[in-house]
Order: C-alpha cells, then sequence, then structure tokens
C-alpha cells in the first residue's frame, strides 16, 4: 500500500528551487561552519560540470509532461544531482504552480526526506516556503512545496549592488526571527544560502528548504543552532557588502582577498549602517572572526533576534523630494500682462489689459453676487443674535448645571483623536498553519470589498482547541499611543472577539502570553471597535481573534466558523 501524507493543501500560490546543474553536492558531517560547504555551493550555483558519487542510486527517469499522483504534473527540471531532481510543476487539481524534488524510494536518503518534510509541514510559519505534500508510491518518493512567482532570491537582489541599510535590516530581523521559532520547535535548515532566502512583492522574506534541502544532501549538524546563526551573519555581510565573507567566491559574489582574514563589512564597504556591520561580525564570530567593538557572539537564532531588539531600529529612506514646477508670477509693469521680459534686440509687442467687465452679463453677474453677499450678511447677523438670546435664557436657568463654564475652567475635555498610519502587516501564527498570509495587505488597502480571511472550522465560536487564535501584527510606523481600533467584518453574527497587543516586532520574539493587552471586545455585527483600557504606547499592534461567528457556505468555504477583515482602521 502506498504511504501518502498530505500537508496543508489551502496554501497560496508559490516559488522555485535552486538552479539546474549537473554538479554532485558535498555531504559534510558536521555542517557547523556553512563556509566549509562554499566551494560546493559555488559550484552548484555556477552550474559547472561533474558526475555523480559511484554507487549512488540513479535519478527516476521522469520528463515534462509526466503525471504524479495523477495531480501534479512536471513542468520544467531545474536541479538534478546525486540521485535527485527538483521540478517546476503544475498542481491540476488546485491549478497553480508548485514546486517537487524527486527522488528513487530506495535511495539512502529517502527515509529522511520524508521526516524531514513532514515535520517541515507540521510547523506552518507563513515565513517558510511550505511543504504541501510529502509521498512515497511507485518507488518514488517526492515532496511538493509551494512555488512563489512574485518572489527574487537574494542571489538575484545582490547582482546590482548592496541592500539599502533598511532592507538589510527587514532580512535579518525576519529571518533571525523565523528561523529562532523553528529553532524552537526542534527543526533546523543547515543550508540557509543566498539561494534559500526569498523577498516577495510585498517586501515579505521567506525562506525555503527548511530541514529539507539538507536531508536532500545528507547534511547534519552537531549544533544546528550554531549553523543556522552563522549563516544568517553571512547573509547580512553579503547583503552589506555584495561580497561573500569568506575567500572563495559564490553565489555569484566574489570573495574577501586572501591572506587578510574576515573583516568587518565597514572595513570593506564604504557608507555600510555601523550596526549592521556589527551584528553580522557577532554571528560570524562562530568561524573565528573576533568582535570588533567587544560585543558577546550570538551562537543561536534566539541571541541573534535579541541583539537585533536592542538596536535602534531602521527607518526606510525618506522618497525623493521633487520640486513643483516654478510658478508664473503676474506683472503690471508698463501695460505688461504676465508677459516676461524682453530680450536684448527683440522686437516689443505691447499686449492690451483686457477691458473691464462692463457688459450685460457682467452687470449682472455683479448684481447678483451682491445680492448673495447680502444674504449672507443677513443670516449670520440673525443666528449670531439667536445664539447670544439662547446663551442669556441659558444663564438665567440657575437650575441647569453648567458643563460649559466647567470645561472652560480647566475640566475634562475629550482628547482629539487621529488615524495612525499603517506602513505593513504580517500574519502572526502562534501554531499550525497560516490563514491567507497573501491577503494581509487587503485589511488596510481602503477598499471595504477586500478582506483577508480565516479558514472554516468544524466547532466554535471560541477557536481553541484548534487553534489559540489567528490575527496580524501591523506596524505603524513609529511609537503610537492607542486609542481606538475600528474593525470592518465580512460576516455578521454573535461572538466574534478581537483583542488588541502591543508587540515588539512583524515577527514578535514571544507568544501571546509575553505580549501587553491593550483592549478586547465583542460584536453582534459586522464591524467592531476596540477600546483601549490603559494607555499602551507600541509601534506593532497585534490584532488577534480568538472566537468567529458561525457562517453560511460562500465562493471560498462550506458553511462553518469562520471570519474576514475588511479594513482596520487604528487611532490614537
Amino acid at each position: 500500500m502506498a504511504e501518502r501524507s498530505t500537508a496543508a493543501v489551502d496554501v497560496a500560490d508559490n516559488s522555485g528551487d535552486e538552479p539546474l546543474t549537473a554538479q554532485a553536492d558535498q555531504s559534510t558531517a558536521d555542517g557547523v561552519a556553512q563556509n566549509r560547504e562554499r566551494d560546493t555551493d559555488n559550484k552548484e550555483a555556477q552550474g559547472s560540470g561533474g558526475t555523480e558519487s559511484p554507487g549512488k542510486a540513479s535519478p527516476p527517469e521522469l520528463h515534462s509532461g509526466h503525471k504524479l499522483a495523477r495531480r501534479y504534473r512536471l513542468e520544467e527540471c531545474v536541479t538534478r544531482l546525486d540521485g535527485f531532481s527538483s521540478w517546476r510543476a503544475v498542481d491540476e487539481k488546485l491549478r497553480r504552480a508548485v514546486g517537487v524534488h524527486i527522488l528513487p524510494a530506495d535511495h539512502s536518503r529517502a527515509r529522511s526526506v520524508l521526516a524531514a518534510a513532514r515535520s517541515s509541514a507540521l510547523l506552518g510559519d507563513p515565513r517558510f516556503v511550505q511543504v504541501l505534500d510529502a509521498v512515497e508510491e511507485n518507488d518514488l518518493v517526492y515532496v511538493v512545496h509551494e512555488w512563489l512567482p512574485d518572489a527574487t532570491e537574494l542571489t538575484t537582489l545582490l547582482a546590482p549592488g548592496p541592500l539599502e541599510p533598511h532592507d538589510a535590516y527587514q532580512m535579518v530581523s525576519q529571518i533571525a526571527a523565523a528561523m529562532a521559532a523553528a529553532h524552537r520547535e526542534g527543526l533546523a535548515h543547515l543550508r540557509l544560502n543566498p539561494n534559500a532566502v526569498l523577498r516577495t512583492s510585498s517586501g515579505q522574506w521567506r525562506i525555503r528548504g527548511l530541514a529539507v534541502n539538507a536531508a536532500l544532501r545528507g547534511i547534519t549538524s552537531d549544533t544546528p543552532q550554531r549553523t543556522d546563526t552563522e549563516a544568517i551573519g553571512a547573509l547580512l555581510y553579503a547583503g552589506l557588502t555584495q561580497r561573500w565573507p569568506y575567500e572563495s567566491d559564490a553565489y555569484g559574489l566574489s570573495g574577501l582577498p586572501k591572506d587578510v582574514g574576515l573583516i568587518a563589512p565597514d572595513q570593506v564597504r564604504a557608507g555600510v549602517h555601523r550596526g549592521l556591520s556589527e551584528l553580522s561580525m557577532r554571528a560570524l564570530v562562530n568561524d573565528g572572526a573576533t568582535a570588533s567593538r567587544h560585543e558577546s557572539a550570538c551562537t543561536t537564532p534566539e541571541e541573534l533576534v535579541k541583539a537585533i531588539g536592542e538596536m535602534p531600529r531602521i527607518r526606510p529612506p525618506e522618497p525623493a523630494f521633487t520640486a513643483p514646477p516654478e510658478y508664473q508670477h503676474t506683472t503690471y509693469q508698463q501695460g505688461t500682462y504676465g508677459r516676461p521680459a524682453p530680450h536684448p534686440g527683440a522686437t516689443q509687442v505691447m499686449a492690451t489689459p483686457p477691458p473691464p467687465l462692463q457688459s450685460r452679463t457682467g452687470r449682472a453677474l455683479k448684481w447678483a453676487v451682491s445680492a448673495l453677499l447680502i444674504a449672507a450678511l443677513g443670516l449670520g447677523s440673525w443666528q449670531l443674535a439667536d445664539a447670544l438670546m439662547d446663551q442669556g435664557n441659558k444663564s438665567d436657568d440657575t437650575n441647569q448645571t453648567q458643563t460649559t463654564d466647567d470645561n472652560d475652567k480647566g475640566g475634562d475635555k475629550t482628547k482629539p483623536t487621529k488615524t495612525l498610519g499603517i506602513e505593513e502587516a504580517q500574519e502572526y501564527v502562534a501554531s499550525g498553519d497560516a490563514q491567507a498570509p497573501g491577503d494581509v495587505k487587503l485589511t488596510y488597502d481602503g477598499d471595504s470589498s477586500t478582506y483577508w480571511r480565516t479558514k472554516r472550522y468544524n466547532a466554535g465560536p471560541t477557536l481553541a482547541p484548534y487553534k489559540p487564535g489567528v490575527g496580524i501584527v501591523y506596524d505603524l510606523g513609529s511609537s503610537q499611543e492607542i486609542s481606538t481600533a475600528s474593525i470592518g467584518l465580512r460576516y455578521p453574527g454573535n461572538n466574534t472577539t478581537v483583542k488588541l497587543y502591543a508587540t515588539d516586532s512583524l515577527s514578535p520574539s514571544t507568544g501571546v502570553d509575553g505580549m501587553t493587552e491593550i483592549g478586547t471586545a465583542t460584536t453582534k455585527d459586522n464591524s467592531l471597535t476596540v477600546k483601549a483600557s490603559k494607555t499602551v504606547k507600541t509601534q506593532y499592534v497585534l490584532l488577534w481573534i480568538t472566537a468567529v461567528p458561525y457562517a453560511p457556505t460562500d465562493g471560498f468555504s462550506g458553511a462553518g466558523y469562520k471570519q474576514a477583515v475588511t479594513d482596520v482602521t487604528f487611532k490614537g
């Protein structure tokens, strides 16, 4: 009987794999230092020739158009080496592009690849390219994963030059937080290089090949956290300098000069952000580098996340200011009308000023304007008199509470509120699968017809025990005091419960229990206002949904407990 395990199938369309090569990758005994693979990785990335190791199982005879499980149609082979192949394919059932790794069932790594794929699928973190299926059937083992057509590899992003400081800061923040979350679940990458890091069109960074890429190549490590931390340091180094932090060239990047050792990024390239330069050295210290400014080394992704949190946040560059076109002043010198000064020697032609408006139409227009002005003055005088009389009546009423006078004397006044801008947002996944991470931006696009939706649940209204909750983290751009949040909802009804929490980043370093609650509310309609129960200033706000109403079948899912958020507005 064929063995089959299917992981989350309700995931957005998705990304590619590494370049097609014929070079056999070298396995490593421990994988501790990422630079120990750099020569092999570079040959693989550049497509240099090679042959498979003797005694390895031959790759299955597959071709474009071949169909797996009567569902996945192979389109293009992107990698073929060391007994396995990777393909771009089409999931004909869900009509979307996917990626597929294939190897013979009797391959020495087949068991470990299946185990790694299933563990990665269970993580369900949207910051990683998701494993959708892990199957053994017909003497083949294959792993199906997302294919992200709108994403670009870091290798490609670095081709024209280094990253801007804000982009490099976002990359290292998101990658470190994602890897810290993976290691908390006992998962390591061990092959985290510029080919494995992608940036989507929305600016989010994604990691592909968690656990699976290393299993395909037989890479293991006695110190996996240390290995992945050093790899993140190398990614940041490359992003800041457009250089690979070792002597050999790799991933289209030049290595460092021979016999000079590992030098800080701000000594390699002028204008490198000093704090980020220092951060990369603290991660790379694992390979013998020396931290240049006496900070301790970061040996785990969690320590790296903490070090990033202690840095001042790097703001995005201000948009370039474009001066408005020069205003042409009108002049009335010597009978001219809006005419520039003549050039020397040019014949001057005098322009006659336009005659005053004296026609029958002009006279009628002047009378009409005068009448309107008189009427407006009369109306204003009448309203002023009425207001004064009304005020006098109020003064004569000794039994009336003088709220206005009390306020004027320094009593409580309603504090004016302002709408807070949202710079970006990201779905927060506490456990299990993501909901709809690609639709998060639709909650603040100003269009009430678009929305981010939850999945459908069979029981409710409380999401637990299926999930502790679902939600979105919003970046307000700077630390703000939140007074209220207005939330538009697609499905009306009882029991939509929303809580607001202050957190530390788009990818929070703590669970909900470690965040500061701002307020909570439950609705009976299709809109909801959450008022702050206490004064909290924060840049990042988690909108956390813990209960949803029962809703009928629609174009996305059957009847069940579910909700969708159309608009979110914060005020402070």
